[in-house]
């Protein structure tokens, strides 16, 4: 029967391993698989999502919503 260990191992500069094999006798040949961490990439997510998942309302909902408000705001100094 063929034997198998796991062993854990960090990269070390240079991108190299180093594994300590308890049973090997030098020249012994094996073969070394190497899984690599599954790595997430980050999620877009655009500003308007966020804004939506925040509590409360937008006071406005477009630009124009927004200029006419302050349009509003600036004609109402001049009474």
């Amino acid at each position: 029967m063929q034997s198998a260990l796991h062993i854990k191992s960090k990269v070390l500069p240079g991108n190299k391993l180093e594994i300590d094999v308890p049973d090997g006798a030098v020249g012994d040949s094996v073969d070394v698989f190497v899984i690599l961490p599954q790595k997430t990439e980050p999620k877009q997510v655009s500003v308007m999502d966020i804004l939506k998942e925040l509590p409360g309302k937008r006071l406005f909902q477009t630009p124009e919503e927004a200029d006419k408000y302050l349009q509003e705001e600036r004609d109402s100094w001049e009474r």
